[in-house]
């Protein structure tokens, strides 16, 4: 008899800072405490002590890359810009804010993309203690009214506006930007404003500082506000979170002592991720700043027209530890089937990938595990959590290498997370210095936020990983305000099933809605993902509408309904119907935020039509289970 032995996946060396959690009973039923054993250590008082520290230790690394733009708009050569170059910098436009008498009350709004002027400006605020806030572009050049810009000037009431391109984003401010803010633009060209104060950004950077710059430097403490960042916002405007640099540093050393590869060695980044975001303006930019680190900043995104140029950027640099969303992963994994270049360096110094916005389907983590394997005989952990712009972001991270989709982790040191009952469920809650103090000019929305014993109420469900062993941590269990009831008063649990029709539909589906608030059953809405132009067997040219109406599409999905059918075990967890949409989730909606996750509030209340035509049959191929025969 011949018994075939399975060894265990072989994976690249990384340590995890947090093994083990202390778990402890509250005093009310239902609800327990989990912290990580691990102590937080000592942070620094202020991002701009870091600039500071590594400007002093290593002037001459890079901080900041990014690539020039060419006169036809392609790109070309990396510019550089060093730790002493960034603090100079920093400097003299801090100079050039203390001259405008900038504050909290009149702080700095960014409307353009991350490049190396909006990281400079950045740093000056952090510098000299003027809030700023980096706002969605999408604000400013996808929207035809502007509503959520008008909403962010509002509520900041900025005393200087930056932005990129004074053509491209002009409307923008014309619309939007109070008469009497002064607006700053690298590029003046075809931005014409007979009245407002304007001024380059080349000006900015030519200010002479004086003793003022380092004075203000001296008196911006942990408590002072580093910068707002606002909330996706679904069916309400978005609400401007409150980053204080006690914040931002506190939880830039939580992640050092959970995610090891970041202290072990130089940390290199190549990262899109939008700074108007949490996860790249705070994790991932903090990041570089607060370790010693390089960013190159890649204008490439995970879209058929962008994706090209971070496949170019991954051929050329080698990061150390990788950052993206799951469709992002999807088209590197299909990439480095083929591409030998692209895997080769990619793979070359990487210790970890991470995750997050999103579901990574199983099907895509293979692919990635496959192409490793391939490459250098090894397996690259990859890593998640859980997060939002509230709390840093940075929360719960896995601890192991060896984890599936849904896994969370543990909390990071320092945050102690509450798990109550709520609805049938239990939600994670959040105290501890990375966790904001509120929303600002917001007392309400603040005061909504926060439970009577100070924790931060993230909406999010958690399940345990292992109920007999905490210490691998918590799984995702969808979000508590997404659930919903049938119209036979059986709750839906909108997590777990948007998962499942991911996994079975995989890799086809890019993410699902699930649909049935006071209906008789569940529906799905599924957004396609970029491999159904292959499935369809169409080319290039052909409509998304033709491509999902095609045969195979068609076939692929039935077959996807079908399954799910086999495996449903009552109303609450059967896809009574299911369409697939042509219509991609819109940024300027709200449907889908900056990082590429999915809102099902604002998809729902903005394609409220389709779901009606959905649910009462007048939808156009429309997918039910077939009857057994």
């Amino acid at each position: 008899m011949i018994t075939t032995v399975c060894s265990e996946p072989k994976y690249r060396p990384m340590r995890f800072g947090v093994t083990r959690v202390v778990l402890r009973e509250g005093s009310q039923q239902g609800v327990r405490y989990l912290r990580a054993e691990a102590p937080l250590q000592p942070y620094a008082s202020t991002m701009g002590e870091r600039l500071v520290h590594w400007a002093q230790a290593t002037p001459d690394r890079t901080l900041f890359a990014h690539r020039a733009r060419n006169a036809d708009g392609s790109t070309g050569d990396w510019q550089r810009l060093s730790f002493a170059q960034a603090l100079d910098g920093a400097r003299r436009i801090g100079q050039a804010l203390l001259d405008r008498k900038l504050s909290v009350d009149r702080p700095v709004v960014i409307l353009s993309d991350n490049d190396l002027q909006h990281a400079l400006l950045a740093l000056a605020c952090i510098y000299v203690g003027v809030p700023y806030c980096s706002t969605s572009p999408a604000y400013s050049t996808v929207s035809t009214d502007h509503g959520k810009l008008k909403h962010v000037m509002a509520t900041l009431t900025p005393g200087l506006v930056f932005a990129s391109d004074g053509q491209r984003y002009g409307t923008a401010i014309a619309a939007a930007v109070p008469s009497d803010c002064e607006v700053a633009l690298t590029s003046i060209a075809g931005y014409v404003h007979p009245t407002r104060a304007s001024s380059t950004f080349d000006q900015l950077l030519a200010t002479q500082p004086t003793p003022a710059v380092d004075q203000a430097f001296a008196r911006t403490g942990p408590d002072s506000i580093a910068k707002f960042l606002f909330t996706s916002g679904s069916t309400k405007l978005p609400k401007a979170v409150i980053n204080t640099h006690r914040m931002w540093c506190a939880n830039q050393q939580q992640m050092r002592q959970s995610m090891t590869p970041l202290v072990e060695e130089p940390l290199v980044l190549v990262d899109w991720l939008p700074w108007n975001h949490t996860f790249g303006g705070n994790h991932n930019f903090g990041m570089v700043l607060y370790n010693g680190g390089t960013l190159y900043i890649d204008d490439g995104k995970p879209t058929p027209a962008l994706m090209a140029e971070t496949l170019r950027n991954l051929r050329e640099i080698a990061p150390t530890v990788y950052f993206n969303v799951p469709t992002g992963f999807e088209a590197i994994a299909d990439a480095m089937k083929t591409d030998d270049v692209l895997r080769k360096n990619l793979l070359s110094r990487v210790r970890m990938f991470f995750y997050a916005a999103a579901a990574l389907s199983q099907p895509i983590w293979d692919a990635l595990h496959e192409a490793q394997e391939r490459e250098v005989g090894e397996r690259i952990t990859m890593c998640t959590g859980l997060g939002m712009t509230e709390s840093g972001p940075f929360a719960l991270s896995v601890n192991r290498a060896n984890v599936k989709a849904g896994d969370l982790g543990v909390p990071t040191p320092g945050l102690e997370v509450k798990l109550i009952a709520v609805d049938g469920k239990t939600e994670v809650r959040y105290k501890g210095p990375n966790v904001t103090p509120g929303y600002w000019r917001s007392p309400e929305a603040t005061q909504q936020a926060f439970d009577d014993e100070g924790f931060f109420c993230s909406g999010d469900a958690v399940t345990w990983i292992d109920p007999d062993d905490v210490h691998q941590g918590l799984r995702f269990d969808g979000r508590i305000a997404e659930d919903f009831k049938l119209s036979t008063g059986t709750f839906v649990s909108v997590g777990p099933m948007r998962s499942k029709i991911i996994a079975a539909g995989a890799p086809f589906v890019q993410d699902v809605v699930i649909t049935g608030l006071n209906c008789k059953e569940v529906g799905a809405m599924v957004f396609p993902s970029n491999e159904v132009r292959k499935l369809s067997g169409l080319g290039a040219s052909a409509t998304m509408d033709a491509v999902l109406a095609s045969a195979p599409v068609q076939a692929h999905f039935q077959r996807v309904v079908n399954d799910l059918d086999k495996t449903a075990t009552g109303s609450a967890s059967r896809i009574a119907r299911l369409i697939l949409l042509a219509e991609p989730p819109s940024i300027d909606r709200g449907e889908i935020t900056d990082k590429g996750s999915i809102n099902q509030r604002a998809v729902l209340q903005h394609r409220a039509a389709l779901v009606n035509a959905l649910h009462d049959g007048s939808a156009a191929n429309i997918l039910k289970p077939e009857k057994k025969q």
